[in-house]
């Protein structure tokens, strides 16, 4: 697990992932032709009660359950 600074709507924070999910969002930001910030950004105003980490990996999942059906 590392932390990984990124900014949410402009403002500074840092979200703790482990590395394969890390680079499993840099993938799909790059595939969907936004930045990190921009998807973070996206994944956090529709995260509801989830804590942003748990968020990220639920939507990293669900992303590539759908890709691939």
């Amino acid at each position: 697990m590392r932390k990984h600074s990124v900014k949410i709507a402009g403002h500074p924070t840092s979200i703790t992932l482990e590395d394969e999910f890390w680079t499993a969002l840099q993938s799909i930001a790059k595939t969907r032709g936004q930045t990190i910030n921009d998807l973070v950004t996206e994944i956090d105003e529709g995260r509801g009660e989830h804590n942003l980490s748990s968020a990220l990996r639920v939507f990293i999942l669900d992303y590539y359950k759908n890709s691939s059906v």
